[in-house]
């Protein structure tokens, strides 16, 4: 890859990237303040980040607690900024959720909490209910990440195994009005599914949740199966009146971060979609056919082009290597386009791909044989999953570092 090829791709995340700045996304979706108290809760790997934005442009008292993953937090002032493990939860997150309810305790109807929720808060607020412990929640946990099931899928679970998320952290703010600022990292940016909505009830049922589970051969732990099978501990209606009075509203989401890095190319640039679902490798085996059929024959698109697309693919666990979704999706893709005149980038928006250190990689069409002429065999690698020493191999690992936002998968695929 060229150095001006990546410079470009890496105008095109950051860009991405400043379209979901927390400062610019709340400006102008900040509610009234009321006659009585602010308070301020939030979760997610952008949360504290949310939180500063805020008090820089909040004009009236405030307080309040929200809770981002270890090495994402930032300065305040008024808000409290906790931190906690992620993808698997684990004891600073329980306190978290714990501090979230404390947070919320006593208002009354002149009082105002606002919600800032981003991507990455499932994990972050454990909340285990019943006989339930931390440890049978992240057991569910490592079990969904595992399965290769959509996120939409797992937050419906995880709703059904909390006392914190399907709306119940708004429930307990009541008689307060709640107004929830959602940063969307869901494919359709439905708020609901954003940190499996902690203060946005949802209409997916137990028995729904059951039946995604067994669709999709969800090993659930048999702690977690007994007690999806129970009635106790439902999720709240979201025809409740408690919820009457409450807004939501998406500020930011992979849609106008997508629109923005496409502003901003200097090339041609198409966006395929902003919510593209299913298996890494088998999305990238779509993105190649497409990238081999404008290299060839100059359709869909005429080249030179930019392809953008976003959302949320997933990975089976197959193999024990290193590596999250986007450079699973990028090794699949080079081993299915090599050959072809194309570079690519593809990262998450929050800057860490799975538990790696790194958004994601860059590749191009001689990728795969300048991997095998360093001794690696790229099919092997990603038959295990070791899409990250792949390209920590080939010295093509994107990492820029913690972005204070969430707006999920970002993919570009330039062909001049």
């Amino acid at each position: 890859m060229t150095p001006e090829d990546r410079q470009l791709l890496t105008a095109l995340f950051d860009a991405a990237v400043r379209a979901a700045d927390p400062l610019r996304a709340l400006r102008g979706h900040l509610p009234q303040p009321p006659k009585g108290r602010t308070v301020v809760i939030g979760a997610g790997k952008g949360a504290a980040q949310l939180a500063a934005a805020f008090e820089d442009l909040w004009t009236a008292p405030l307080e309040g607690v929200v809770v981002t993953r270890y090495g994402y937090g930032c300065a305040t002032r008024q808000i409290k900024v906790l931190v906690a493990a992620h993808p698997v939860p684990d004891q600073a997150g329980l306190a978290a959720s714990a501090a979230l309810f404390n947070a919320v305790q006593g208002l009354t109807a002149d009082d105002l909490v606002v919600a800032l929720i981003c991507g990455g808060g499932s994990a972050l607020l454990p909340c285990p209910p019943g006989d339930l412990t931390l440890e049978d929640e992240a057991a569910l946990n490592r079990a969904l990440l595992a399965s290769g099931a959509p996120i939409s899928v797992m937050n419906a679970i995880r709703k059904q195994v909390s006392g914190i998320k399907g709306g119940r952290l708004a429930a307990a703010c009541h008689p307060a009005r709640v107004v929830t600022l959602v940063v969307s990292d869901v494919p359709g940016d439905d708020p609901a599914q954003v940190a499996s909505g902690p203060t946005v009830p949802d209409r997916v049922t137990r028995e729904d949740a059951r039946a995604m589970a067994a669709a999709w051969r969800i090993a659930l732990p048999d702690k977690v199966a007994a007690w999806l099978a129970g009635e106790a501990g439902r999720a709240p209606d979201p025809t409740d009146p408690i919820f009457a009075g409450h807004q939501v509203q998406v500020i930011a989401s992979a849609r106008i971060s997508l629109e923005a890095a496409a502003a901003a190319s200097p090339l041609p640039a198409v966006i395929l979609s902003d919510a593209i679902e299913g298996e890494a490798r088998d999305v990238a085996r779509v993105h190649a056919a497409i990238a081999r059929e404008v290299a060839l024959r100059n359709r869909p698109f005429a080249r030179p082009v930019v392809i953008l697309s976003g959302g949320e693919t997933t990975v089976t666990l197959r193999g024990k290597g290193r590596g999250g979704r986007n450079s699973e999706f990028l090794l699949a893709l080079a081993l299915a386009a090599e050959g072809v005149s194309f570079s690519a980038l593809a990262a998450d928006t929050d800057g860490i791909d799975g538990s790696e250190n790194n958004a994601g990689a860059f590749a191009d069409g001689a990728s795969m044989m300048r991997l095998r002429a360093l001794g690696a065999d790229p099919a092997a690698l990603l038959a295990r999953n070791d899409a990250y020493t792949a390209f920590q191999t080939l010295g093509d690992l994107f990492e820029p570092g913690p972005t204070g936002t969430n707006v999920n998968d970002f993919r570009a695929i330039l062909l001049r």
